[in-house]
């Protein structure tokens, strides 16, 4: 019979202190998935929205430049200017940006979060 000032854990013949580093392990894995999981949640979407309205830009600039033509000239040579200015990629530092890879960046982490989640459920049971 173990007393309450046991050096050992009632249930498993182990050391105590095998235990608090066991726990200890998981609980920091447990923060690490939690972490990547809230971050990815919050950045997916953006990453989405941001890679989405940058492809569908250039093609709805093109509609309305296509429907300005019978009006205004000016107008349309504004509508053409604009349309001619949006970047197909951009270079930051050594990163390229192009909006399928923004949309493919949120879908990596859209699969991350929900990676990360089942990892945190495993190691929350595994405490």
């Amino acid at each position: 019979m173990d007393t309450p000032f046991s050096n050992t854990a009632p249930t498993t013949g182990r050391p105590a202190w095998v235990n608090i580093v066991r726990v200890a392990v998981w609980s920091v894995c447990y923060f690490a998935f939690y972490f990547v999981q809230q971050v990815a949640e919050l950045v997916a979407p953006l990453l989405l929205i941001v890679g989405i309205g940058w492809s569908a830009l250039p093609h709805l600039m093109g509609i309305v430049s296509s429907s300005s033509e019978a009006g205004d000239p000016q107008a349309h040579d504004v509508i053409v200017r604009v349309s001619h200015a949006i970047p197909d990629h951009l270079n930051l530092g050594s990163h390229l940006l192009t909006p399928s890879s923004l949309i493919f960046d949120g879908l990596a982490l859209m699969a991350a979060a929900a990676l990360c989640a089942t990892l945190s459920a495993v190691s929350a049971r595994s405490m």
